[in-house]
Formats: C-alpha cells, structure tokens, sequence
C-alpha cells in the first residue's frame, strides 16, 4: 500500500485526525481530482460534481482536525475512497 493510500484510510478511519500532515492532505486532495486555489494562508479545492468547497489553514505542519473532518465527509458522501 503506497503513501498516499495509507493517508486515505486513516482520514477514513478518523482516529488519528491531528496527526494529518497538511501538505500530505493538500497532496491527496489533488490525487483525488481537486483543483487548488492558493490566496495568503487558504488553500481552496474545488472539483466538478462536488458541491461543497474545502478551505484548509495550515496549523503548524498539520491540518486542522475539522478540517480534516470536513475532508473525510465530503470523501465518504462522494464515494471517493477508491481513486487514490
């Protein structure tokens, strides 16, 4: 299982939502089809077909935890956990 992969199932699996590398989740998020739009410190992700708009801020190194939440939602509402 590559590294990518591995960051999927533990953004699924919800149990270790603070130990989420930003740059490793950003990274995914385009892997998944999401296109960036940096302004400043927010990093949006928009995709065709997805209604909802992530908007994620460094905290340190790592994700914010309800960011990351709000990521794992919009994977599970959409399906998107076979494409990384």
């Amino acid at each position: 299982m590559g590294k990518y992969e591995t960051l999927l199932l533990r953004l699924l699996q919800g149990r270790s939502d603070a130990n989420i590398p930003f740059d490793d989740l950003c990274h995914l998020l385009r892997r998944l089809g999401f296109d960036e739009r940096i302004r400043s410190s927010h990093h949006t992700f928009r995709k065709q077909g997805i209604e909802e708009k992530i908007n994620l801020q460094r905290d340190g190194n790592k994700a914010k935890v309800y960011q990351v939440n709000q990521v794992r939602r919009i994977v599970l509402k959409y399906k998107m956990g076979g494409e990384a």
